[in-house]
């Protein structure tokens, strides 16, 4: 019942996010908040060039006259879009220069981290149930790696995994970023999708990664590791993997329903033909288990001859059994650290794989992050050097696959990796390069 006049008059003492929420509660205060007089007010204080002047009546004037024109001139709302559209172009000009400086052995920007809290990104999970509905998690644990970031959720009230569908993995930006103050919880966000998993018989079609007295790991592709009670069978937390590479794009520019497709790669004149392989390739490689690093190094100038080409795969050995002077020891006991509100613990033999694989131009070429799990392997150690036990460590995905063999040693206690290969799909090579492998 409060008069339009006052309406526009409280309104008009709001920052921007609080005049887009107040937009929000009905269509009478939508259009009141559309207003162009305050608006203007605000667009004007951000990004209009000031001018001095040094009489204060001619600064009257100026100010009336531009104001009057840019008022009446306008739709409802244009200053409204203006100011939106201009802030959002800052914030891509900040990120941009941001993650203009690139990193010589990973291939990715340095200020990746940086980047992210400039635009105030953050990530959700939303849990589907089979009636269709949404279960919202949005409190979690962010671990920042050279490559990767991991993200944790836990709750007390997670729903029950039997009536579960499906699983959305978001990143959420705020509309209006502001470096001074947090993003408001209920403010105007944008959603990007960037994975939706099926978490119908979650136990029998997910990979199991490993187990410790209280939780049981499974692991679905991309990067997804689901903690469950080993009593109740229940969701105990969720971890997510996502890698450095496009994942600002991944987790601004899709859209609630659709998520980011990646452009398709151009042809890259180089020298690369069938009958020599591939050359001079790099292979950044992180092994860590939430705060503790198990292995972080670079392999260089790694490269496939055409015998190395088979079942539509090209090979690289990285590190070879033969030759011992390559074989890398892993610092620590390697495990994957969890925890909730109440519980944490460490299930033993399980990690977090960070790869990253680049051309011999420096660009990323195949990079992911993923929950991985060593198993014991039936067949012995023929390793002189190295007699123990052999456990592998397998992954695949639609590009490539990682396959990787360690010798524990019992009396120095730590774990030695004494073969690495990578297996690169022809048909990511043809794509990459234009060519017919």
């Amino acid at each position: 019942s409060m008069p339009s006049e006052i309406l526009i008059k409280i309104f008009s003492y709001l920052d921007a996010v609080s005049l887009l929420c107040v937009g929000c509660v009905n269509k009478h205060f939508y259009h009141l908040a559309n207003d162009n007089g305050i608006w203007l007010k605000i667009y004007s204080s951000c990004f209009q060039t000031k001018k001095t002047v040094w009489t204060r009546s001619s600064e009257q004037t100026e100010t009336l006259f531009l104001g009057c024109a840019a008022l009446h001139d306008k739709k409802p709302g244009y200053w409204k879009n203006e100011y939106i559209f201009k802030e959002i172009a800052a914030v891509k000009t900040r990120v941009m220069q941001l993650v203009k400086r690139v990193h010589p052995y990973t291939g990715l920007p340095y200020k990746n981290k940086e980047a992210m809290k400039a635009c105030g990104l953050s990530w959700i999970i939303v849990l589907k149930d089979k009636k269709g509905k949404e279960h919202i998690t949005e409190k979690a644990n962010l671990l920042f790696k050279d490559t990767s970031v991991t993200i944790l959720w836990y709750s007390t009230s997670w729903p029950c995994l039997d009536i579960l569908s499906t699983l959305k993995l978001f990143g959420v930006t705020p509309l209006l970023p502001n470096q001074s103050r947090p993003p408001i919880k209920n403010g105007p966000r944008r959603r990007s999708l960037i994975a939706e998993y099926h978490l119908a018989n979650l136990t029998e079609s997910s990979v199991a990664v490993g187990a410790d007295k209280l939780v049981q790991l499974f692991s679905l592709n991309p990067g997804l590791l689901v903690g469950l009670w080993k009593e109740k069978n229940e969701i105990a937390f969720i971890m997510a993997s996502l890698h450095y590479h496009q994942l600002l794009e991944r987790s601004t520019l899709g859209s609630a329903t659709v998520p980011y497709a990646l452009p398709p790669s151009k042809p890259v004149l180089d020298d690369v033909d069938p009958e020599y392989g591939l050359h001079d390739y790099d292979l950044h490689l992180d092994m860590h288990g939430g705060s503790c690093t198990y292995m972080c190094g670079t392999f260089k100038s790694l490269f496939c001859r055409k015998g190395d080409i088979e079942n539509g795969y090209l090979k690289l050995t990285v590190v070879s059994l033969k030759d011992d002077t390559k074989h890398v020891p892993l610092i620590g006991t390697v495990g994957l650290s969890w925890e909730t509100d109440v519980f944490k613990g460490n299930v033993k033999g399980c990690y977090v794989m960070d790869v990253t694989l680049l051309d011999e131009t420096r660009k990323p070429f195949w990079c992911f992050s993923a929950p991985v799990c060593m198993e014991l392997s039936s067949k012995a150690s023929s390793l002189y050097d190295y007699m123990g036990p052999i456990y592998t460590t397998d992954y695949a995905d639609s590009e490539g696959r990682v396959c990787i063999e360690l010798v524990w040693l019992e009396e120095t206690k730590e774990y030695f990796i004494v073969n690495l290969v990578l297996y690169i799909s022809t048909k990511k090579v043809n794509s990459w390069y234009g060519t017919n492998y």
